[in-house]
């Protein structure tokens, strides 16, 4: 059995992962798989309770994830890989945690009127989506997560599952889970193409899976300096979304010689964009070599294992949870 501690993090396959997945979570996961025993989850009874009015496209998503989360760095060998449908004893616990929780302490989750604010053309005024807080505490509470990768404006969601945990364990007088603590991340902020936030819904990414191609033309439409306008115009770095690529892709030399070009008026917008283009395509190739060579057949082999292993841990868990609740055993 091994002594590492737990983390438990996950991604909704609503769609096609990208550079703001990456760079904001998938790389600093492959770094926490030296470090901790990791259990990496497709959400996909998260992403229904936002998607269940055309669910159609959940089972591919499911699999292309899989895809990339492998070919960034997640090790099958190293990290528990799954689908949480697979696991149903996500939703049991669930039940018993909604059984326990206020329903002011979910009203009250920012998280929860931020996401009603900020998606549009779903009624997300249902009973799923309002639990879905308690849900993810399930989630981590589950494998009795010790920590969980979040940044700062998660933070809030974290403890509710903490005060959760936390009641759990002062009501039935044994404290079987741990409250989980924040692994604070300190993630490059990454705008969408077009300068707002990068999002799926407005389709203003570079998917992991895009081909060079798709990345260059993307990349060619991408929003500079509105202030320069001719090639001779004096451009200013700190408001071009360009720059703020290369600020996290380039090599730092080639940062300053950019910065030089651009408030130097000595290169246009087209070719700074262009060797951009260059610098991404490099950076997503070994992903692009990677992922040609993994099968879908690969794939489902990896979540049927995954699953099993997800499966063993939360067995354990919800054992000891109906013991603790003094629901009847059979076995």
């Amino acid at each position: 059995m091994t002594s590492k501690k737990r983390v438990l993090s996950g991604m909704r396959p609503t769609g096609r992962l990208h550079l703001g997945h990456l760079v904001g979570a998938l790389n600093n996961w492959v770094k926490l798989q030296q470090e901790y025993q990791c259990f990496y989850m497709i959400a996909d009874w998260h992403a229904l309770m936002s998607e269940y009015e055309d669910p159609k496209g959940m089972a591919e998503n499911s699999i292309e994830m899989a895809m990339d989360f492998i070919a960034a760095g997640i090790d099958p060998d190293k990290s528990v890989l799954f689908v949480q449908s697979h696991v149903p004893e996500h939703l049991e616990l669930a039940m018993v945690f909604s059984d326990i929780t206020p329903l002011g302490w979910v009203e009250r989750c920012p998280t929860y009127k931020e996401q009603l604010r900020e998606i549009k053309g779903r009624d997300l005024t249902t009973y799923g989506f309002l639990g879905y807080p308690i849900l993810q505490a399930a989630d981590i509470a589950l494998y009795k997560a010790n920590a969980v990768p979040v940044g700062v404006d998660q933070l809030p969601h974290l403890e509710l599952t903490r005060e959760i945990v936390r009641r759990f364990n002062a009501l039935y007088g044994k404290a079987i889970f741990p409250e989980p603590e924040p692994l604070l991340t300190k993630t490059p902020k990454l705008a969408g193409l077009d300068n707002r936030k990068m999002s799926k819904s407005y389709g203003n990414f570079i998917a992991l899976s895009d081909k060079p191609h798709e990345i260059e033309k993307k990349v060619s439409q991408m929003i500079t300096d509105p202030a320069r306008i001719k090639l001779k115009d004096k451009g200013h770095p700190e408001v071009c979304n360009v720059f703020s690529y290369y600020a996290i892709f380039a090599e730092p030399h080639l940062l300053d010689n950019v910065r030089d070009w651009c408030e130097g008026a000595k290169l246009g917008c087209t070719e700074c964009k262009k060797s951009l283009a260059k610098i991404l395509v490099g950076y997503l190739e070994p992903m692009r070599q990677k992922r040609a060579n993994i099968s879908e057949e690969d794939v489902r082999d990896i979540l049927k294992e995954g699953a099993k292993k997800a499966s063993r841990a939360a067995a354990e868990t919800m054992a000891q949870v109906r013991s603790l609740i003094h629901f009847v055993q059979i076995s």
